[in-house]
């Protein structure tokens, strides 16, 4: 039976607070004001913390800010005068993927594809840079998104936000393109048809200003488009006819730095808001027109039905379009897996899938976890998401009412050069490691040093029973988590890890960096390598076992180097390990980092590094550092701060080159704080320090 989504779903609205209206009766990517992500949460003076960037088009709302609230206008920014600029512009450059062979049956290549819309913190009072908590959503299933907006905006506090640095470079180094949100809200949230109208004003040229300063914010930030959402009633066809114009220019704007749009159907060409549920007459002329294509995708309303949505595909192959260019939307903000949504209305089994997919608020994953949640339950709920419960990526969950991700889209992957090295590092931690020692006690998060991961959650191939695998945080080789597998092992098992397409030669070795925690029974590891491509989905690669020796308790961590040149020359395409245990007894095996490499590489070091802001309160100092970039390969940059006694104290880190710092404190009568920055190259290798000096 046809299941179609209710027509009058609830959101929550991304409103500052003031004046927030009740909740909102119609299919609106706002919601209920009761719990409004966007109401501003105040936070602790600090003159010096940088926050993620938000605007008003040009005219500011009337009265006065809430506290922490900074109200500007898009029309009056100059990269120049933006004091956050360094702090907020990302560094890693797109990295370009191919489809590996399917880890099962059913997912499809070149068909259904996936966007996500997710909130990261408040509109306003965002860190640029991360902040001191493990407790906050950190995506790691970057192989199966295709984009993901940076979700947010609220009528008290701004309506177009650029997402932070932090998000990007993750995004990047994954191969997912990251946008940023224009929304006009409704009239009910407190939109007013002005801010729409500033929007797309002409100047005397008749040119688009706005549109001009969205492709410099998003050039100058170093991010990949827009997602646009005008849902602000009260217009006509004349403006409705503008808004076509300026999206044109704005793509028009855009083409020759990569950028995207993405287009909410909400306004439609009447001027009003009407939320079709589809791809049709009333909302074509924003996706394609007579002169070719207005925006890269369309974001079709939840209120889509399996007869709409195939009427739409239909609808943009007629317009000369990819039917996969549409996004049906699904609200997952309120209940996650347990969603109801007609899923063969998109993916029909046994049939090409209708259109692609896109989630609203997929952060559920953590933020219905209950107070107390540590990273690893959230990872826990994360991964069940995105495969599905108690299922694999090679046979994930698609039974009831969640189709998982995984049982749909085949992942995708990044790892085509050398070097190539990973920690396992989730991008947060209840502590921060170095060669498997804590350098810091603090809680952190920072998505700008999530490493590469294994996109899939989790292929074993065994006779026996299969091992637990899970991210966990209680020690980590470098960053703040590690791979542990725990279990039984009453049969070798194959873990895989990564598909890739890695060249090979004589030289190349792989390192692998391990220990067994201490109540674990021993095991013996092998490398598991596979020079070919799987010969089909679901099936495993043709792996080709290496020695890489056996642990035991007590041995610590270790580094196993196995050389890949009997191998031969060439490519490869999958990497694992094998695990063997002794009698049955219970291990647990923790996989600290992993490296492909032809030769070890010493980065250089940066230069310059200065204090360029202070601020003191309650006995301890904020700071703002600033660094030139390091000549040669940089994978980001790490700070310190070298204690009197002569050890290091990990202060954070960033793909840019500038750093906030808050909350250092003098101990005895230590004259300066002596502080530390080291390149970081992909190997994990460090440079020399340059440093700097904070008097007392």
């Amino acid at each position: 039976m046809n299941r179609q989504p209710s027509p009058v779903p609830r959101r929550r609205v991304l409103l500052a607070g003031a004046g927030a209206a009740a909740a909102l009766a119609g299919p609106s990517l706002g919601a209920s004001p009761a719990r409004a992500v966007g109401r501003h949460r105040p936070r602790a003076a600090d003159s010096l913390q940088p926050y993620a960037s938000y605007w008003f088009p040009d005219s500011l709302p009337s009265g006065t800010p809430g506290d922490g609230i900074t109200w500007r206008s898009l029309a009056a920014w100059q990269p120049g005068t933006d004091r956050d600029l360094a702090f907020n512009r990302a560094t890693v450059p797109l990295a370009r993927r191919f489809t590996p062979v399917p880890a099962n049956t059913t997912a499809r290549a070149g068909q259904a594809r996936i966007s996500a819309l997710a909130a990261f913190d408040h509109t306003a009072g965002n860190p640029s840079q991360g902040s001191a908590t493990a407790d906050t959503y950190a995506p790691t299933h970057w192989a199966l998104l295709d984009e993901l907006v940076f979700w947010g905006g609220s009528a008290g506090e701004g309506l177009i936000l650029a997402p932070n640095a932090p998000l990007v470079d993750a995004a990047h180094r994954n191969g997912v393109p990251v946008l940023g949100t224009v929304f006009l809200p409704p009239v009910a949230y407190g939109g007013q048809l002005r801010w729409t109208r500033d929007l797309v004003r002409r100047d005397a040229a008749g040119r688009f200003p706005l549109a001009a300063k969205l492709v410099q914010v998003a050039t100058v930030y170093g991010f990949d488009g827009w997602f646009i959402n005008a849902e602000t009633g009260g217009g006509d066809a004349a403006l409705a006819a503008e808004m076509q114009a300026f999206l044109r220019a704005l793509r028009a704007a855009g083409a020759g730095q990569g950028l995207r749009i993405t287009w909410y159907d909400a306004m439609n060409r009447t001027g009003q808001v009407g939320w079709q549920g589809a791809l049709d007459d009333l909302n074509r002329s924003f996706f394609q027109d007579a002169s070719g294509p207005v925006a890269d995708s369309l974001f079709v309303d939840f209120r889509w039905s399996a007869r709409s949505l195939a009427d739409s595909g239909r609808l943009a192959e007629q317009l000369g379009r990819s039917r996969y260019e549409l996004w049906a939307g699904v609200d997952v903000e309120s209940a996650g897996w347990d969603t109801g949504t007609d899923w063969d209305a998109i993916l029909p089994e046994g049939r090409d899938q209708v259109v692609s997919f896109g989630f609203y608020r997929p952060e559920w994953t953590l933020q219905h976890l209950p107070a107390g949640r540590t990273p690893g339950q959230f990872h826990a709920a994360d991964d069940r998401f995105w495969t599905g419960e108690g299922a694999t990526a090679a046979r994930p969950g698609g039974a009831g009412g969640w189709r998982a991700p995984a049982t749909a889209v085949a992942d995708r992957s990044t790892l085509t050069a050398l070097p190539f090295a990973t920690g396992f590092n989730t991008g947060h931690g209840l502590r921060w490691y170095e060669a498997g020692k804590v350098t810091s006690e603090a809680p952190w998060s920072h998505l700008g040093l999530q490493d590469r991961l294994p996109p899939r959650r989790w292929v074993v191939h065994t006779e026996g029973q299969h091992p637990d695998i899970s991210w966990d945080f209680d020690d980590a080789w470098r960053g703040g988590s590690s791979l542990l597998v725990r279990g039984a092992l009453d049969a070798p098992a194959t873990v895989e890890l990564f598909p890739a397409r890695l060249p090979a030669g004589a030289a190349t070795v792989l390192d692998l960096t391990h220990r067994l925690d201490p109540a674990s029974g021993p095991v013996t590891v092998e490398v598991a390598v596979a020079t070919r491509p799987a010969p089909a989905p679901g099936r495993p690669a043709p792996y080709v076992h290496l020695p890489a020796g056996t642990l035991r308790p007590g041995d610590g961590w270790r580094t196993d180097t196995v050389r890949l040149g009997p191998l031969g020359s060439g490519t490869l395409h999958a990497l694992g390990v094998r695990l063997t245990g002794r009698g049955g007894a219970a291990v647990a095996w923790r996989l600290g980092a992993l490296a492909v490499h032809d030769g070890p590489a010493s980065p250089a070091a940066p230069g310059g590094l200065r204090i360029t802001g202070t601020a003191a309160a309650d006995g301890a100092v904020s700071v703002r550092l600033a660094w030139r970039r390091a000549d040669g390969p940089v994978r980001h940059y790490e700070l310190h701060r070298r204690l009197p006694d002569g050890s290091r104290r990990f202060l954070g880190g960033t793909c840019g080159t500038a750093l906030y710092v808050p909350g250092l404190r003098r101990p005895g009568t230590e004259p300066a704080a002596e502080i530390e920055v080291r390149t970081v190259h992909e190997l994990f290798t460090t440079s020399e320090p340059a440093r700097a000096q904070l008097p007392w």
